[in-house]
């Protein structure tokens, strides 16, 4: 399934917004978008919400027919329990981390520790924990750490976007992750040249105009074919003022909807 998530509202939901889009907000412009799917990634309210509060979103999202994936950062098994917990409260089938959480980076060998401990709750609860590809750790290594927990509900959440800041080439991520995807994260990306030709930017691009290979993603991983979600995020870098930029996120987001739509 197609879906957004709250890096694909990066901007409009930040403080930098005048009137920052809210949590049901977002819901509902996803339901307005015909998508049914939402994945509510490294929002920062959702772990200071009262259990009144998320259960009130979870409300929301059942009320407008939407699916619900959530995505935090950290591996320690309380954090993980904690959402784990909230995953359920939403009904969600998956939780998105990553090794980088609150207390910094830890070691593989503590980070396999901590999901050797944790992912039992998850496959008592018919949920699947997906680790992210990032620069912080080879695709290798994270691969690795996966296959030595050896758990059905422990897989990896593909963006191959993130692993060029460690020099990896993405459809290297993308073949060594394959056999493990549970999900992936969908944007485009590109180097531009900085003013005065001194240096390049590596940012977002418009779904389709970069350089992801998506093709080969979708041929390689067979998101459709497995029933594995592709979320929509943004690497939009801020333009000339708020309206511009919200207005640019709102159009990257429809025409990566277009192109994924487009795309068998």
């Amino acid at each position: 399934m197609i879906g957004l998530g709250t890096y694909a509202f990066f901007w409009e939901m930040s403080d930098r917004a005048s009137r920052p889009l809210s949590l049901i907000g977002a819901l509902e412009t996803t339901r307005d978008l015909d998508v049914g799917l939402f994945q509510i990634c490294d929002f920062a309210p959702l772990e200071s919400m009262t259990d009144a509060e998320l259960h009130d979103a979870a409300r929301a999202a059942r009320e407008l027919g939407l699916e619900i994936e959530i995505g935090t950062k950290g591996l320690e098994p309380d954090h993980l329990a904690r959402f784990l917990r909230i995953a359920e409260i939403f009904d969600a089938r998956l939780v998105r981390s990553m090794l980088r959480g609150a207390a910094g980076s830890p070691s593989l060998a503590d980070a396999r520790h901590w999901v050797t401990q944790a992912v039992p709750s998850y496959e008592a609860a018919g949920v699947d924990l997906a680790l992210e590809t990032y620069e912080q750790v080879a695709t290798r290594d994270l691969v690795t750490l996966v296959e030595q927990v050896g758990s059905d509900a422990l897989g990896i959440c593909l963006d191959p976007a993130n692993v060029v800041a460690r020099l990896e080439n993405p459809r290297d991520c993308v073949e060594t992750a394959a056999p493990l995807v549970k999900n992936v994260h969908v944007k485009d990306f590109a180097f531009a040249r900085e003013p005065g030709w001194v240096g390049f930017t590596y940012s977002g691009a418009p779904m389709g105009d970069g350089l992801h290979d998506y093709a080969h993603l979708l041929d390689t991983v067979d998101p459709r074919g497995r029933g594995i979600n592709e979320i929509v995020e943004h690497w939009l870098p801020w333009q000339s003022d708020e309206r511009a930029t919200i207005d640019r996120e709102r159009e990257w987001t429809r025409r990566s909807l277009n192109h994924l739509r487009r795309t068998p």
